[in-house]
């Protein structure tokens, strides 16, 4: 009896893979663990040779040479979960709502840091909202471990949480939140936080960040 909890424990908690229940409620696996199928450079139909899939992850190994991906479907209203690692210095994030044609992903689609920050007050740390939202807590892990990243968008409220710690909400499209664009860098887009649904990315050319256990729930 032992040995079959134990199997069954290994079972669902195998990376890169859904449950039977994550199955029934509606998720979608977007990384297998062994190819980078359904990703695509931003505005290409090809991957730069800089992402490779390394022991089960996908990794940016060379940010001259990878470039932002994207996915090939288009969300409106999810739940994105991930797992994360970044090496010393290292700077990625994960961008929603990107809307095809524009010169960036972040001309369009807002992006939720992930960064191996130094100590220094101002810094945009992992898990902000960049530019926009901030959090008053640091829950991520050091350089070289394993990080939980979720996202949440729907009508009602979005927000972002960090090894199981929310850091902010937000209400897509609200006053408050045109506001802060306004005051942004992003404010010289006019494509910015616009589109009613858009592909998530994967930045690519900040710095050497792994990959796994990306997983979607498209929400009503």
């Amino acid at each position: 009896m032992i040995e079959l909890l134990v199997a069954c424990c290994l079972l669902t908690s195998q990376d890169n893979a859904l449950s039977a229940d994550e199955v029934k409620d509606g998720w979608r696996l977007l990384f297998d663990g062994k190819s980078t199928a359904g990703w695509t450079n931003y505005n290409s139909k090809t991957i730069g040779k800089g992402w490779k899939v390394v022991d089960g992850a996908l990794m940016c190994a060379d940010p001259g040479t990878a470039g932002d991906i994207v996915t090939g479907d288009m969300y409106d209203w999810f739940d994105l979960t991930l797992d994360f690692k970044v090496t010393k210095g290292g700077n990625s994030g994960i961008i929603f709502r990107v809307a095809d044609g524009s010169k960036q992903t972040w001309n369009s689609g807002p992006e939720v840091q992930i960064y191996d920050h130094p100590a220094e007050k101002g810094v945009e740390i992992t898990g902000y909202l960049y530019q926009l939202y901030a959090g008053e807590v640091d829950a991520s892990k050091p350089a070289g471990e394993w990080n939980r990243l979720r996202i949440v968008l729907t009508p009602a409220k979005g927000w972002t949480e960090v090894n199981g710690v929310k850091y902010y909400e937000y209400v897509w499209g609200s006053e408050d939140f045109k506001s802060r664009i306004a005051k942004s860098k992003f404010a010289q887009f006019p494509e910015f936080a616009k589109a009613a649904r858009g592909r998530i990315a994967i930045q690519g050319d900040h710095g050497v960040v792994s990959f796994k256990n990306v997983k979607i729930r498209p929400l009503k």
